[in-house]
């Protein structure tokens, strides 16, 4: 993995829902093979302490940006303050999202909305919104996190429906840009995780995460690794990579 980090080097990286979470693991590593980032999330706050811990490792400072992708004027502030920056994009990796778990109480419009406008609407808008950033890199990549949620008959476990819906609209909106982009040089990449575990760089469970057995809990490093190995392959090569933890010897 230390070879493809390495390839990273000097990329223009916008990452989106990276306060905390898988989003932020994304943006320790990456700092940390020198990456130029871009962080977008709802609290600035979020993004600012990510941005601080990156500068106390020796990273690049990163931009912090303010997106609530549920929000179309805040996704077109949004590109507008990375456009002012940043003179092209080498690689969007579309993480944001808003969880909403099952519950027998009816759910208000706000939140159905919310979750489907952040992951499908506002994901496609920003997405667009920064085509021409993209198309200024030499290998441009779009990644979207979606989750195994989204696949074709997934079991509902404690996610609401419109969270499932909203994932499983997330795997089409990849397979559209893949189709889309056909006949240009930015590629769709799209990675289905299952739960996970949230560790994070710094912690001791991270480094552990490589001991773990068939059966355990996915963690953020897995997915980090997993779109780091995507995004490092040959041009001619675009992945979906659909990520189980499922043990066969567990299954009824």
């Amino acid at each position: 993995m230390s070879s493809a980090m390495n390839e990273l080097n000097s990329r223009t990286v916008v990452i989106t829902g990276a306060g905390r979470g898988l989003g932020a693991a994304f943006a320790l590593v990456l700092a940390a093979s020198g990456c130029d980032l871009v962080l977008c999330g709802r609290r600035l706050s979020d993004l600012e302490a990510i941005g601080k811990l990156i500068v106390e490792r020796g990273g690049n400072i990163p931009q912090c940006v303010a997106l609530d992708l549920a929000n179309p004027e805040s996704v077109r502030e949004a590109a507008r303050a990375i456009a002012a920056r940043k003179p092209k994009i080498d690689i969007l990796i579309n993480n944001g999202a808003m969880w909403l778990e099952a519950r027998e109480a009816p759910f208000e419009d706000a939140e159905v909305l919310g979750v489907i406008n952040a992951a499908i609407t506002g994901t496609f808008l920003f997405t667009q919104s920064l085509h021409q950033l993209l198309f200024a890199s030499d290998a441009p990549d779009v990644v979207i996190i979606g989750s195994t949620s989204g696949l074709p008959n997934a079991i509902l476990q404690n996610e609401s429906v419109p969270f499932y819906a909203a994932k499983r609209g997330q795997v089409a909106l990849a397979d559209g840009f893949r189709q889309s982009f056909a006949g240009t040089k930015i590629r769709s990449i799209l990675v289905n995780p299952p739960d996970l575990d949230d560790v994070q760089p710094d912690q001791q469970e991270w480094v552990e995460a490589t001991q773990r057995h068939k059966g355990q809990p996915a963690t953020n490093r897995d997915v980090v690794e997993a779109v780091v190995f995507a995004i490092t392959r040959p041009r001619h090569i675009s992945m979906t990579i659909d990520m189980s933890t499922d043990d066969v010897s567990s299954l009824p």
